[in-house]
């Protein structure tokens, strides 16, 4: 029996979507849907119900899926045992990241992780903090790094480095000659914020919940770090982003970075699902982007 067929099978089972599979897999859904039916036609038996655009297993979808777990955990065994052996490193590893981290920390430290392992082969899916999580617990990625606490308890976060939030003004701002901005005045100005779901907005708002304050007076929600930072460049608002995202901007004069009273800090963490066995490519990866945080530590933080 192929293994393609039931790596496929597999993958839709897990997601309960062709179209999901397809995306995880790389694969047209044509494809995917193509390797299902060849592995039914093989056990002469239907796996999966497809009812209203929705799939469910059938009994016999069950058992396949039951014992194909067990298949790939072996699967997986056995190649970590003979990597161990060869001391080789290879694989494809599936990331996603949330956009203020895939901007501007993953480049470097991915760069380095593939210059150190030639071999292994890395996909980005990039998101909000929300789409990151829903794509760790859907197993649709392989690891993802958020940068917001992460509620759910069934999944391992392993937190990687601090980040600290300022508020940035454009040069003309009033404030922009103060060190400093107590949240009370923060109120006062028209703020532009990130779109729902984004780590940052979770975290402005868990800040002004904890400091008792009002709600801020919002007057635009963007996308993306870039077109939070040329809004405000353009004089329309304030706004609090990381620090780690404003460097270019700072040196250049378009913005003015002011420190917030009290201060603001959030984690950058890496989340992934709690399993038993995980390839060894995953665990050089993890080790690597750890280890990787501690010794730039100073790099990041500025």
């Amino acid at each position: 029996m192929a293994d393609r067929r039931l790596q496929v099978f597999h993958t839709v089972a897990r997601l309960l979507s062709f179209t999901k599979a397809a995306e995880s897999l790389h694969m047209t859904q044509p494809a995917v849907t193509f390797q299902v039916r060849q592995l039914e036609e093989y056990f002469n038996t239907r796996l999966f119900d497809r009812t209203h655009n929705r799939i469910s297993l059938t009994e016999a979808g069950s058992k396949v899926f039951f014992y194909s777990d067990k298949i790939f955990e072996l699967y997986g065994e056995m190649e970590n045992a003979v990597r161990e052996m060869t001391g080789e490193i290879s694989g494809s590893l599936t990331i996603g990241a949330s956009t203020t981290i895939a901007e501007y920390m993953l480049p470097a430290l991915l760069g380095d992780f593939r210059s150190q392992y030639p071999d292994v082969s890395i996909h980005l899916k990039v998101s909000n903090t929300d789409g990151i999580v829903h794509m760790v617990e859907n197993n649709t990625i392989d690891l993802g790094v958020v940068e917001a606490p992460v509620s759910n308890k069934n999944l391992v976060v392993d937190q990687c480095r601090r980040d600290k939030l300022v508020a940035i003004v454009s040069p003309m701002h009033p404030k922009a000659g103060e060190s400093s901005l107590p949240l009370s005045e923060l109120l006062s100005y028209p703020f532009i914020c990130r779109e729902e779901g984004s780590g940052t907005r979770e975290v402005i708002a868990e800040y002004m919940k904890d400091s008792g304050c009002e709600a801020l007076n919002v007057v635009m929600e963007l996308g993306s770090p870039e077109a939070v930072k040329g809004a405000v460049e353009a004089g329309m608002g304030i706004s609090v982003v990381s620090l780690a995202t404003i460097q270019k901007e700072l040196k250049l004069g378009t913005l003015v970075a002011i420190e917030l009273e009290p201060g603001l800090e959030r984690p950058f963490s890496f989340v992934h699902q709690k399993q038993k066995f995980r390839l060894r490519v995953m665990e050089e990866l993890l080790e690597f982007a750890r280890n990787y945080c501690v010794e730039h530590a100073d790099d990041l933080a500025s």
